[in-house]
């Protein structure tokens, strides 16, 4: 299908804007003599508050006010920006007597200066009672284990007693018959672990009273209005008095989907009537923010000689940390993201989500399915080899495909029942095709045995989704202008993903005209249309079909004017190039006249468009993820030497941006499965709160990535789209760990791969 706008790599709308350094970001409002405000985070992992005193800290020159949990009310909420009602227990507090985790807020301090809230901070005195803390999700699921959420009000526990956020069990089919059946039988338990989402701007949150006394809160969020609706839970005012701005955003990824700091500094404005500002340091962000759920995974596959799946069994303890925010419904996509891409007729997933005394989890990119794809895609490896069958035939053997579908759609959701889905587009068997033949699967590495070096290849393919049905929301408005330009109000959240740019080119694309003449303006709940915000693979996809029916109802009312002003019927006339033309008298008339006409001349009124669009459907993007590595057996060293990934989703809107997407995600994939991990001491505390010690890959550590964009046509998207930003990030662990085995013969079943466990491995340790 041709296009004009869509399916072209047209330049970001607000690209010049970022490379120039003009483009506005939270930190860069400049407020009139905003106070500071500083969180004291708790030493303890777990604990009361038995005494708290602020006098010393009151009396120090500048200090404005100083907030415990004596001072405001006991709301109990979910920080988890999500659709309401959440699914995610109420169990947190803006401020509360009990700690959970080093790092847990414990007062706030507000100051004119920096320096003065710091030395306050230092100055305030408080006696925790300890209590016993838990660290591991399994420890704390067993009888005895300390209960970390003992209060009575908290809401949404599955079990608090055993220290269980939430559970989930999924039986299709009988799996003992299914074993008893079945020719070949793997098993096996992964963990892939906690990790942070190290965006390049921190969290960052200023607010103040507008003129009419409101609270205007600026952040760098992924959600405004979910930021507007817990922010008026939390401080017990109306959400009519609260407008939340969200500005350029450096980087999300999930962490920006928490609603944890903005009541904060709203508290601050409403107690001093002050402007105030609270900006997190990288060790804050680490000690204090959120990471990815860290899973033990327990799988168990079984199939026919022939290779063909009969059972697909996930057992998963998640750990959700001090608090339970996307504990379920991370958890949840963990199964209903992974297990429908196998089409086996007998299915078991069981999650037990637990509290532990560790920071807490949250969204991140990739929501649980990186963790599922981790452990399945190593295992239909495992089995391929018990079947003595390439990896790559098993799954052709197996994969769901156009007209397929899984009771799994229907049975699991996010956090409730799903919809029933059958697949209208998918390009995964072209993806398989494409990337084998870009990596040289068929050409298979010969190791010398006397040469430490070992080469190894790995693959490994997957699948997500586009937004949740009967959950997500998006609307849009246009307006013309009076020279043929629009106006698009968007409350879609563009967190550098290009989202504001591919939104244009569809608003473009539908009303005829070129990208640069849509004037965007996202993210502001005092004047853009209510939107879920940036997750769950939703913006494309939703927003994008938003766009394009207000687009539609725009340009109906441009050939409506176009029929008075040339006198012919609706039905002879067509947009082209800014223009209205008549197929059958050949007259046309330009956007600018039919503008001036609409506003100034006869029958005025604002040409304009509104429109909401709710998903019934989430139709997945399919990817194969496809590595070359080498392995140093006397050191651990593993060197990536290629990367391949052939993705489809569906007709993508901006092709550089979605190939640049799938790039970011696979580098944080391999940041994962090399570098990255959390180092706890024995009572909580992180030691590696820096990038001096937590480790991301630098640009020199990246290998070759050769992305492929694989067409298919999504007839449920606009323009036939559909999601591509999270994919990307499942497969790096499972192809890397599936290349290792190839290369050394060692499997490796806990992230990150780093060289010491593949010496363990290996026996030389």
């Amino acid at each position: 299908m041709e296009f004009k706008e869509v399916n072209k790599s047209v330049l970001k709308v607000d690209g010049l804007s970022l490379a120039c350094g003009t483009a506005k970001f939270t930190a860069d409002y400049n407020l009139t003599a905003p106070l500071v405000a500083k969180i004291l985070q708790s030493p303890i992992a777990h604990g009361y508050i038995e005494e708290i005193d602020v006098r010393e800290a009151k009396e120090i020159p500048g200090v404005i006010d100083i907030i415990t949990y004596k001072d405001i009310p006991r709301v109990p909420h979910t920080t988890a920006g999500q659709g309401a009602p959440e699914p995610s227990p109420y169990d947190c507090y803006l401020l509360d007597r009990k700690v959970r985790f080093v790092g847990d807020k414990v007062a706030i301090v507000a100051g004119e200066t920096e320096e003065v809230a710091l030395k306050a901070l230092s100055k305030i005195k408080v006696k925790f009672k300890e209590l016993p803390p838990v660290f591991s999700p399994k420890e704390a699921l067993l009888p005895g284990a300390p209960v970390i959420h003992d209060e009575e009000d908290s809401t949404g526990i599955y079990d608090a007693k055993r220290n269980l956020a939430g559970f989930i069990e999924v039986k299709i089919g009988d799996v003992k018959e299914a074993i008893e059946k079945s020719d070949a039988v793997v098993e096996g338990e992964f963990y892939y672990h906690i990790s942070q989402h190290c965006p390049i701007e921190p969290h960052a949150v200023l607010s103040f009273l507008d003129e009419n006394g409101r609270l205007v809160i600026i952040t760098t969020t992924q959600v405004p209005f979910h930021v507007r609706r817990i922010v008026a839970r939390v401080l017990k005012i109306p959400v009519k008095k609260i407008r939340v701005i969200k500005p350029r955003i450096g980087g999300g990824f999930g962490v920006k989907q928490e609603v944890f700091l903005e009541p904060v500094v709203g508290i601050v404005t409403l107690r001093t009537g002050r402007c105030a500002k609270l900006e997190y340091t990288r060790k804050e962000e680490f000690n204090s923010s959120r990471t990815r759920h860290g899973m033990y995974i327990k799988t168990k596959m079984a199939s026919t000689k022939e290779g063909k799946l009969t059972l697909l069994s996930m057992d998963v303890i998640s750990n959700t940390g001090a608090y339970g925010g996307h504990a379920l419904t991370v958890a949840s996509n963990t199964g209903s993201k992974v297990l429908p891409l196998y089409q086996a007729p007998v299915m078991y997933f069981r999650t037990q989500i637990a509290y532990t005394n560790l920071i807490p989890a949250g969204a991140y990119r990739g929501y649980g399915a990186t963790q599922g794809y981790f452990a399945t895609e190593s295992m239909i490896d495992m089995l391929a080899e018990k079947l003595n069958m390439d990896p790559l035939e098993i799954r052709r053997k197996n994969h769901i495909d156009v007209g397929g579908s899984s009771p799994i759609f229907k049975i699991l959701g996010e956090g409730r029942e799903g919809v029933e889905q059958v697949i209208k587009s998918c390009a995964l068997e072209e993806c398989l095709k494409i990337g084998a033949e870009k990596i040289k699967w068929w050409d298979k590495p010969v190791n010398d045995p006397d040469n430490p070096i070992k080469e190894g290849l790995g693959m490994a393919m997957m699948m997500q989704g586009s937004s949740i049905p009967f959950v997500d929301m998006g609307g849009a408005f246009i307006k013309m202008n009076e020279d043929g330009s629009f106006n698009l109000l968007i409350g879609a959240t563009d967190l550098g993903t290009g989202s504001d740019t591919v939104l244009s080119q569809i608003a473009a694309e539908a009303l005829s005209v070129d990208t640069e003449d849509i004037i965007v303006y996202s993210s502001d709940t005092d004047f853009t249309p209510f939107d879920v915000g940036a997750y769950a693979s939703s913006t494309t996809y939703l927003s994008g079909n938003a766009v394009k029916e207000a687009a539609d109802k725009v340009k109906e009312q441009i050939l409506q004017v176009a029929g008075e002003i040339l006198g012919e019927p609706i039905r002879n006339l067509y947009c082209i190039n800014k223009k209205v033309k008549s197929h059958i008298t050949g007259k046309e008339v330009s956007y600018e006249r039919i503008a001036c006409y609409s506003l100034y001349e006869h029958n005025q009124f604002q040409i304009m468009g509104s429109s909401s669009a709710i998903s019934t459907l989430s139709p997945p993007p399919f990817a194969a993820h496809f590595v070359r590595l080498t392995v140093d057996t006397e050191t651990g060293k593993i060197k990536l030497l290629k990367y391949v990934a052939a993705v489809d989703c569906g007709t993508p809107i901006n092709p550089q941006l979605a190939e640049g997407q799938v790039e970011g995600a696979i580098v944080q994939g391999l940041s994962h499965a090399l570098y990255e991990n959390y180092i706890f001491d024995k009572k909580g505390k992180i030691f590696n709160t820096s990038f001096r010690y937590y480790k991301i890959p630098t640009a020199l550590d990246i290998p070759e990535i050769e992305v492929i964009l694989v067409p298919s046509y999504e007839p449920t998207g606009p323009y036939g789209a559909k999601s591509i930003s999270e994919i990307g990030i499942n497969g790096p662990a499972p192809a890397i760990a599936n290349a290792i085995y190839n290369a050394t013969g060692v499997r490796l079943y806990e992230t990150s791969f780093t060289g010491e466990k593949i010496l363990k491995a290996l026996g030389k340790i």
